[in-house]
């Protein structure tokens, strides 16, 4: 099942120095362990891709159903070096929901992800 991202989580971001720092935390506690399942860092870097230089870190939160990822490099040397037009990294939020996670058809319907039906041949398309 394809899920986007922005229909289980919402995401704040900002800045650090160099590094990007985006949290995304599940809109139900149940979908948190889709989350820390599906939200590797191998997918956000992928993701990220071309957009930043360094290494990507990511810290789970359980307690408030969070995951925090550290983009450092994104911001090309920071707030008050940057020529970025988003030097704060505020948009690297909005950039992160718009993934799309692959998730078995089973654990979507363990936890009663968005578009679920209880048919047990079903499909999701990502929104357009």
């Amino acid at each position: 099942m394809k899920v986007r991202l922005v229909d289980i989580a919402h995401a704040r971001s900002g800045d650090k120095g160099d590094t990007a720092n985006v949290g995304v935390i599940a809109l139900e506690p149940r979908w948190y362990p889709i989350l820390a399942r599906h939200l590797t860092l191998d997918r956000v870097r992928e993701h990220f891709r071309g957009e930043i230089d360094g290494p990507v870190e990511r810290y789970e939160l359980p307690n408030l159903n969070a995951l925090n990822f550290l983009l450092h490099g994104a911001l090309d040397g920071g707030g008050t070096l940057s020529l970025k037009t988003d030097a704060q990294g505020k948009v690297y939020s909005t950039a992160m929901l718009r993934m799309v996670l692959d998730v078995p058809d089973g654990e979507a319907r363990a936890v009663e992800l968005p578009g679920v039906t209880s048919s047990p041949a079903f499909t999701r398309s990502p929104k357009e």
